[in-house]
C-alpha cells in the first residue's frame, strides 16, 4: 500500500514541478492550504478525491494516471474512416478525437467518484447469415429489450425520447453537437463507456436514422475504434458492418408487423400518396427510407418504390395535415444537447462537494464562472433599496 501511495505522490510532485513555480503557489492554485499540501506530500495526510481531481485538472492529466500511472484509452479514429466525399477536405482527425475526448473525460471523472453510468450487457453476437439478416435479428433483440423496459414503440418517440431510451435500456449516452460539414455522427465504446455523438442536422429524419444506425454499431460491438459516419446516399453502404447497421435501423424504426398493420387493404396492387404520407408521418422516417423498406419487405414493387421515394418529408407532412409536427422536429434537430446521464452525474458530484464545477463546465463547453452564476442563485445581485415603483418579474 505504501508503495502505491509513494508512486502517486511522485506523480503529484511531477505535476507540481511542471505547472507551478513553488508548492505554495500550487496549493493556492488548487484551493488548499500549503500546510495540507506539505502533509499530503510527506505521507502524513491523504489527498481527498476532490484534491486529486484538482491536481489532475491543474496538470492536464487524469486522476487514473495519478493513482496508477496508466493512461486511459482515448478515442482513436478507425482505420476505415474517410472524408465525406472525394471533393471534401481530409478529416481533421485530431479535432474529432479531441471532440470525443471532451465527453469521454466525463466518464473518467465519474468512474473515479464511483458513480459511473450503468452499462447493461450487450446482446450476444450471432454472426450467422448475411449482414441484412444479422441486422434484422439484432433489431428484434433490441425491440424485445425496449418492450421489457416499458419503452413505447419508437414511432411514438421524438429525438429526446430516443436518446433517453438508448441510455436507459442499452447504456448508450447520446450527445448532439455541431460536427464538420458532411459528418453525421461519431461512435465509440469501451468497457466503461458507450458514446454516440450526433451532428445537428437540418433534416431531422436523417438525424433520427443516424442515431439508430449508430446504436446498431454499439450493440454489434463495432465501435472499438472511433467510428465516423459520413453522409451517404441510402443503399450505397458497401462494408458488412454498415449494411448490418442500416438493416438494424430500418427494422427497428419500421418494424414489419407495424407496417403491415398500418397499410391499407388492397396492397400490393397500389399505395396512393395519402396512405404513403400517413406511413411516413407515423413512423417518423423519410419517404426514401420508407419506400426502400416497403420494397425490401416485398410489400411494393420496384416501380412503386421509385415513384414513392420522390416525395419529400415536408410534402408528406403537408398531405397528412401534420406540418406542426414537421416544424417542431425540424427546430429540435438543430439544438445542441449534452448526454443527460453525464450531466446529472457530474452535477450531483458537485452538489455533494466531491468535485469542482470544472468537469461539468468542460462537458458543457462553458466557462466555470458562467456556469456557477447559472447554478448558484446567491451569485445574482441583490435588489437595490433605491429602486422604486412596481416590482418587475425576474425569470
Amino acid at each position: 500500500m505504501a508503495r502505491t501511495e509513494q508512486t502517486t505522490l511522485d506523480r503529484v510532485r511531477e505535476v507540481i514541478d511542471r505547472v507551478a513555480p513553488s508548492r505554495a503557489a500550487f496549493a493556492e492554485r488548487i484551493g488548499i492550504t500549503g500546510d495540507k499540501l506539505s502533509k499530503s506530500l510527506s505521507g502524513a495526510r491523504r489527498f481527498t478525491s476532490l484534491e486529486l481531481a484538482l491536481v489532475a485538472e491543474a496538470g492536464a492529466v487524469t486522476v487514473d494516471w495519478l493513482l496508477t500511472g496508466h493512461t486511459p484509452a482515448r478515442p482513436a479514429l478507425a482505420a476505415r474512416a474517410v472524408a465525406p466525399s472525394p471533393s471534401s477536405p481530409p478529416l481533421d482527425e485530431r479535432a474529432l478525437e479531441e471532440l470525443a475526448g471532451r465527453f469521454t473525460t466525463a466518464y473518467d471523472v465519474l468512474s473515479l467518484l464511483d458513480h459511473a453510468p450503468e452499462l447493461p450487457a450487450l446482446p450476444a453476437a450471432r454472426p450467422e447469415g448475411s449482414p441484412h439478416e444479422q441486422g434484422a435479428r439484432l433489431a428484434e433483440t433490441a425491440r424485445d429489450r425496449l418492450r421489457a423496459a416499458g419503452v413505447p414503440p419508437l414511432r411514438e418517440l421524438d429525438l429526446s425520447g430516443l436518446t433517453a431510451a438508448c441510455a436507459q435500456v442499452f447504456g448508450v449516452d447520446v450527445a448532439v453537437t455541431r460536427l464538420p460539414a458532411g459528418l453525421e455522427g461519431l461512435t465509440w465504446q469501451t468497457d466503461s463507456c458507450r458514446l454516440v455523438i450526433l451532428g445537428t442536422h437540418p433534416v431531422w429524419t436523417r438525424q433520427r436514422f443516424t442515431l439508430v444506425h449508430e446504436l446498431g454499431h454499439v450493440l454489434a460491438s463495432d465501435a472499438q475504434d472511433l467510428l465516423v459516419e459520413a453522409a451517404m446516399a441510402p443503399g450505397l453502404a458497401a462494408e458488412p458492418t454498415e449494411i448490418r447497421a442500416n438493416a438494424f435501423a430500418a427494422a427497428l424504426l419500421m418494424p414489419e408487423d407495424g407496417l403491415r398493420a398500418d397499410l391499407p387493404p388492397g396492397l400490393p396492387a397500389q399505395l396512393d400518396t395519402p396512405s404513403f404520407a400517413a406511413l411516413v408521418v407515423r413512423h417518423r422516417v423519410s419517404p426514401s427510407a420508407m419506400a426502400a423498406r416497403l420494397y425490401a419487405l416485398g410489400l411494393i414493387d420496384g416501380a412503386a418504390r421509385d415513384r414513392l421515394r420522390r416525395h419529400t418529408t415536408a410534402g408528406c407532412h403537408e398531405v397528412a395535415g401534420a406540418m406542426d409536427a414537421y416544424v417542431a422536429q425540424s427546430a429540435a434537430s438543430g439544438a445542441e444537447v449534452p448526454p443527460v446521464r453525464l450531466v446529472s452525474g457530474l452535477f450531483a458530484a458537485y452538489r455533494a462537494g466531491r468535485s469542482t464545477l470544472r468537469p461539468l463546465a468542460a462537458l458543457l463547453g462553458s466557462g466555470v464562472d458562467e456556469l456557477r452564476s447559472l447554478l448558484d442563485p446567491t451569485a445574482l445581485p441583490e435588489p437595490s433599496d433605491a429602486i422604486t415603483g412596481e416590482p418587475v418579474f425576474t425569470p
